[in-house]
């Protein structure tokens, strides 16, 4: 018998709504207490044994049994391997996709990823040097599914942002090696990959093994071990973003066919149970169609039974007073994936302040900008739209200031700064500054 999925059905105009809402909304980022130590006392090991400590988790949370770290390094012949032995639509598939998130990428580095400098009138130099991180490690999941398509949006904008080396970690369960991922590893320029996952992985990225070498940053999603991992070992080295359940917001006019918004909920979450799908709409009638179909095409999905517990616990079809009012719960609600699924959605995106990537228009899903589009598909969940961005080449850059005062220069600005140093109590600061005066360099 097929599950049945029946999302919250809630309406802004009920006295209950934002009781209804906030609780439906609410997800914890906190991690678990247990996972939390056992994380701790994984990245110590590693940070102590090293390689013996890596080979050790693997065997016991993967199931896969090595040597030595070299068994399980991955080598640009596999990888190459794997990617000619792929049935040539996939082969065709991958190099569109890596063609068109390449290109993306290297239009946002051209934009304002460059080094730029000034004179001003009397000769000092100010400006910003743009260099690329030397070494950075990317987290593939590879427990429940393989996601090619995480290795090239994780790679890609390394590579063009000009990183040096990419390392890349994948865990592979019992051995088992997904051809595709390693295609895509491949195709993206990855330098080193070997199959490994869980904190373990991170502990080896951050802290450096005796065959893995330490990174500057690590990017990527993973399961609860891995975020609580990432979290801890940043300050040691960068990391991109917390991830929590993926999550995906409609908002919906009533014209695109109920069918296809009823997928496109089931897209996200077919991810797992705890994956978020919300739609808004001021149109009671359409959001009983778009039920209706959710009831009809839900047997039909192989992972039906994640996608309804996903939808029973965290799903939500929302009736608005309007579409103005949608968008201001769109914003409240920061999502991950934002779908304009209406006539005309450039009338509604101006109104729109937060989330991860805005998809306009009813042609335009979701799991378009996951594979292929060539925007970057890691984005901020859980809110942090408000505040964060989309994975991009910026990620894998750091800023370096320029300063070059010339003598004219040091006249002014060293006066400046000898009153702002003796009122800090900084002596030694001021007279530096002093020193360069030519009052007092003559005297």
């Amino acid at each position: 018998m097929s599950p049945l999925a029946k999302p919250a059905r809630l309406s802004t105009a009920s006295n209950s709504f934002e009781a209804e809402f906030k609780a439906r909304l609410h997800w914890s980022a906190e991690t678990d207490a247990g996972i939390e130590q056992r994380v701790a006392d994984i990245l110590r090991d590693v940070q102590l044994r090293g390689d013996a400590a890596v080979l050790d988790y693997t065997a016991r949370f993967d199931g896969l049994q090595a040597a030595s770290m070299a068994e399980l390094e991955l080598t640009q012949a596999e990888l190459k391997l794997a990617f000619d032995a792929l049935p040539m639509v996939q082969r065709e598939a991958l190099q569109a996709a890596t063609a068109r998130v390449r290109s993306y990428h290297e239009a946002q580095r051209k934009a304002n990823g460059e080094s730029w400098s000034y004179r001003d009138e009397d000769g000092t130099l100010l400006g910003q040097k743009v260099t690329p991180l030397d070494r950075v490690g990317i987290y593939v999941p590879g427990g429940k599914a393989a996601y090619p398509s995480s290795v090239l949006m994780n790679a890609i904008p390394a590579h063009v942002a000009g990183v040096t080396e990419i390392i890349m970690v994948v865990p592979t369960p019992k051995g088992e090696k997904n051809a595709l991922v390693l295609a895509a590893a491949y195709v993206a320029g990855v330098s080193r990959a070997f199959t490994i996952g869980g904190a373990q992985a991170v502990a080896a990225l951050a802290y450096g093994s005796e065959t893995i070498p330490t990174v500057d940053k690590i990017t990527g999603p993973g399961n609860a071990y891995v975020a609580a991992a990432k979290r801890r070992v940043f300050g040691t080295v960068g990391i991109d973003m917390i991830a929590g359940p993926s999550e995906i917001l409609v908002l919906a006019d009533g014209s695109t066919p109920p069918d296809w918004v009823a997928m496109d909920l089931f897209s996200q979450a077919e991810h797992d149970e705890l994956a978020q799908s919300i739609l808004l709409c001021p149109d009671a009638a359409y959001i009983d169609q778009v039920q209706m179909s959710i009831d009809r095409l839900l047997p039909e999905m192989p992972r039906r039974e994640i996608i309804a517990k996903s939808l029973n616990g965290r799903g939500a079809l929302i009736l608005t007073r309007s579409m103005e009012e949608a968008c201001g719960i769109s914003n409240r609600i920061a999502p991950e994936h934002l779908e304009v699924s209406s006539r005309d959605p450039h009338r509604w995106e101006p109104l729109l302040k937060h989330a991860g990537a805005i998809f306009l228009g009813a042609y335009t899903s979701e799991s378009l900008g996951d594979y292929c589009a060539g925007p970057n598909h890691v984005l901020p969940t859980s809110g942090t739209a408000r505040f964060s961005s989309p994975l991009g080449v910026y990620d894998f850059q750091k800023r370096s200031s320029l300063i070059e005062v010339s003598e004219a220069g040091a006249q002014t600005l060293g006066q400046i700064a000898s009153i702002l140093a003796h009122g800090e109590g900084l002596q030694a600061h001021a007279r530096a500054a002093e020193m360069r005066l030519k009052s007092q360099s003559t005297s």
